[in-house]
């Protein structure tokens, strides 16, 4: 948008279509989720108790590396949903008061560096379950590493889809309130 000097108001509208086609997406995650689930119910203490804490983790360290950077009010509030997908990282930079296009120049980056980390940690660590790298990929990488998950295998996209929708709840509830309290 920068490059191009392009306003930010003139790129939305432009791009309207592709936050349409966000929803229905998003929907379709369903359907290999819900062919995955017998493995969702034998895996749901694990999940309930790594989500909340890699949630936390996945916007607490942003916003405080800015912080200790001095980065303004407006700049934390855009970094810290930087870890969910699009469209509600759009409705919590809002009510934060951030500043939208800064979230999405943070949600491009945190999607594509988590992936790559996600990627040789793995190698690194030898995880081959395909659950875990799903769900590390989904949480942590929104849509792009559940599109990195889905080219590993079904459950893998099946896991991410998963991790991204549940830390997309989250974060959704929690970091509103986390934000004001601090």
């Amino acid at each position: 948008i920068a490059l191009l000097s392009l306003d930010y108001a003139r790129y939305q509208q432009g791009a309207q279509w592709l936050m349409l086609l966000l929803g229905p997406a998003t929907v379709a995650l369903g359907i290999p989720l819900y062919q995955q689930m017998h493995h969702v119910r034998a895996l749901w203490r694990p999940i309930l108790c790594t989500l909340p804490i890699a949630a936390t983790l996945a916007a607490v360290y942003a916003v405080v590396i800015a912080w200790a950077l001095g980065a303004t009010p407006l700049v934390l509030a855009s970094l810290a949903p930087k870890s969910v997908t699009a469209p509600i990282a759009i409705g919590i930079t809002e009510q934060l008061g951030g500043s939208v296009p800064l979230m999405m120049g943070g949600l491009l980056v945190t999607g594509v560096v988590a992936t790559l980390f996600v990627d040789l940690l793995s190698r690194a660590l030898s995880i081959t379950d395909d659950r875990i790298l799903g769900f590390a990929l989904g949480l942590n990488g929104h849509a792009v590493g559940t599109a990195r998950a889905f080219e590993i295998s079904r459950t893998a996209g099946a896991f991410a889809s998963l991790g991204m929708g549940l830390t997309g709840v989250f974060t959704a509830l929690i970091l509103p309130l986390a934000f004001r309290l601090w």
